[in-house]
């Protein structure tokens, strides 16, 4: 028998994807709108794209009276209405044998026992190996008494030869001692390298490409510094109120909801050096010295700003602002726009400020990072020729369109010489014949693989933590929230934080 080895199995070959060995994934509450819209669909896209094991088993555990039979039509739809890929059935006949249902609440331990004769029962027949990572898409205050039920019942006990891992959604606290506090009760089950916590942001193609551009390439290294960099600018903005979510967002608000974990992931990937290679240690310990030489502003009055959505237009409909909105408190202080002006204390970046921004019922739905150059040092042409030259900026476009362009000075044709902004553009849609994946297909991939690269480590959590709290606390106790109309961009406070500094926020 020959022992050369099969060279359709290259290791250098990237045409092969990377598929998850035998495992399963349990769902605590499977009937939420991410597990319908995100969960359940990103799963079937996997299995359609060939990267899930053939017997691989999606366990649902929620209060509602299903049998196996119900909770497989409820993914069947769910995957009909919301997956990327076209429904396949002979995909779909295979996913839905290892479908299973267990029905009770948190502290029911009748319901993890049958949870727990139920994985059994998919070892056997479906040969999943003992591998099973459960994912907690459940309110956060009931992390702490779902994952001892896990303990409890033996269910994270990490058997040889096989994992158990936890997927938590964020909010990872609401402050740093909560923060903490969560940790340190998820750590007391799970080893530190099985717990995933999932930022959906970090699984977007654009934001992985902003490590590509940076480093990939010689164009961009040289200028992406202080000597320039003149500021960056990184804007999460949303075209929709809070819907149905008063429950959750009254008292959280925009900073917590997004700064604290978004945009401050993304600020990271933008300021931190090289790392020595591609893998998760690599990554989180340049990531982690970023977010530690953070500096926040002197005067919190001037240097933030948080506003509230009061009644305007949006998209031609008349809406409602935030105090009105169904469920929410006349009085409340909570934030539905937030504008901070930070500060990177190391050689790369010291003096160039980086503006974050987030919002509710602004003027479009779009998360950007908008790099902005220094304006030349000399300029031979006289100031007419030049009035309508801005400054040079490459704007990473994260959603949608997800993209880059790049913002220079060119000749306007004709006999004068006169010098006007154009923008050269690269679209993922144009430039590449395959859709991006789901950021969740990507993420629940990564964990069924234990690829620990595209999520937050307990770390940065704290640190992002760290960053936000002086802030919220200042709004805490210095009066309430500026008011600004439903789907312009912000309040003026904000533009007026700018405008102090000789700037103004971009037109995304």
């Amino acid at each position: 028998m020959s022992t050369s080895s099969n060279p359709l199995r290259d290791a250098l070959d990237r045409r092969l994807p990377r598929i998850a060995g035998p495992s399963g994934l349990v769902i605590f509450g499977v009937t939420g709108d991410l597990s319908r819209k995100k969960l359940m669909p990103a799963v079937y896209d996997l299995a359609n794209r060939g990267l899930l094991p053939p017997g691989f088993s999606l366990i649902g555990f929620a209060r509602r009276d299903w049998e196996n039979e119900d909770f497989a039509q409820i993914v069947h739809d769910a995957v009909k209405e919301h997956s990327r890929t076209p429904f396949r059935e002979e995909v779909w006949q295979q996913l839905v044998q290892g479908c299973r249902f267990v029905q009770g609440d948190f502290d029911d331990d009748a319901a993890f026992e049958t949870l727990k004769s139920t994985i059994q029962e998919l070892d056997k027949q479906q040969g999943t190996g003992g591998n099973f990572a459960f994912y907690l898409s459940v309110p956060p205050k009931w992390f702490p008494k779902v994952v001892q039920q896990l303990k409890k019942h033996g269910l994270a006990d990490q058997k040889e030869g096989s994992w158990r891992r936890a997927v938590i959604e964020k909010p990872f606290g609401h402050d740093l001692a909560s923060a903490q506090e969560l940790n340190k009760v998820v750590h007391e089950v799970f080893p530190t390298e099985e717990v995933f916590r999932i930022d959906h942001y970090l699984g977007k193609e654009t934001v992985q490409n902003i490590l590509a551009l940076r480093f990939a390439n010689t164009l961009f290294e040289p200028i992406w510094n202080r000597s320039y960099v003149d500021h960056v600018q990184i804007t999460m903005a949303e075209d929709i109120g809070i819907g149905g979510r008063a429950g959750y967002y009254d008292g959280i608000g925009a900073a917590r909801d997004v700064i604290q974990n978004h945009l401050l992931q993304l600020l990271a990937l933008t300021a931190m050096e090289e790392p020595a290679s591609f893998d998760a240690d690599a990554l989180v310990a340049e990531k982690t010295k970023v977010l530690g030489a953070v500096r926040l502003p002197k005067d919190l009055g001037k240097e933030t700003v948080r506003g509230q959505y009061a009644h305007g237009w949006q998209g031609g409909e008349e809406v409602v602002g935030y105090l009105e909105e169904e469920g929410i408190d006349p009085n409340s202080k909570t934030d539905t726009y937030a504008a901070i002006k930070l500060e990177i204390d190391n050689r790369r970046w010291a003096g160039v400020p980086f503006y974050l921004r987030t919002g509710k019922r602004l003027g479009r739905r779009v998360t950007e990072i908008a790099v902005v150059f220094q304006r030349a040092p000399h300029s031979p042409f006289d100031h007419t020729a030049t009035e309508e030259l801005g400054q040079n900026a490459l704007v990473i476009r994260v959603q949608p369109d997800e993209g880059v362009t790049m913002r220079f000075g060119s000749k306007v044709p004709g006999t004068q010489m006169e010098v006007r902004d154009v923008s050269m553009d690269f679209a993922y849609g144009e430039s590449f014949t395959e859709s991006s994946p789901e950021a969740y297909e990507r993420l629940i991939l990564d964990v069924l693989l234990g690829d620990a690269n595209l999520f937050p480590r307990l770390k940065e959590v704290e640190l992002s933590w760290q960053i936000l709290d002086p802030i919220e606390q200042y709004w805490e106790s210095n009066g309430k929230p500026a008011s600004y109309p439903a789907g312009t961009w912000g309040p003026v406070e904000a533009d007026e934080m700018l405008a102090r500094d000789g700037r103004s926020w971009r037109r995304p």
